[in-house]
């Protein structure tokens, strides 16, 4: 089994992305920096997915019962919900992407180091000590 183990890392090290993680030594420097604009809409656009979602769903709820209107909330519930969805993504792909590699780029080159220390020693590998 560890000899299996070991196959795994080493296929996995010997892809580009692992080897240019820890040739780069990456890290989390990036979250330092001011955030961009649109970093900062990103934010915005997840925040106010956040008012679209069950918020505007109990509000229609509400409205719903006081104009008798079942409707609106069958119909505009999942409405809502599916743009509030929408608007969610947009956030994620405005701010997400770039932080999202650059914290995928550090855990790899983390993680990785400490499987190639195990499958070239097979002990623990603790960076600290």
């Amino acid at each position: 089994m560890k000899r299996l183990s070991q196959r795994i890392i080493l296929y996995f090290a010997a892809t580009d992305f692992v080897r240019r993680a820890i040739t780069d030594r990456a890290d989390l420097a990036a979250f330092r920096d001011k955030p961009t604009p649109t970093a900062v809409l990103g934010v915005i656009a997840i925040s106010l997915s956040f008012l679209l979602g069950w918020p505007a769903i109990a509000a229609l709820g509400v409205l719903a019962v006081k104009w008798h209107q079942p409707w609106l909330v069958v119909v505009g519930g999942p409405v809502t919900y599916g743009i509030s969805h929408l608007v969610f993504l947009l956030g994620m792909y405005l701010s997400g992407a770039v932080y999202s590699l650059i914290f995928c780029r550090w855990l790899t080159r983390i993680t990785m180091e400490r499987c190639l220390a195990w499958a070239a020693t097979g002990q623990r590998c603790d960076p600290e000590e």
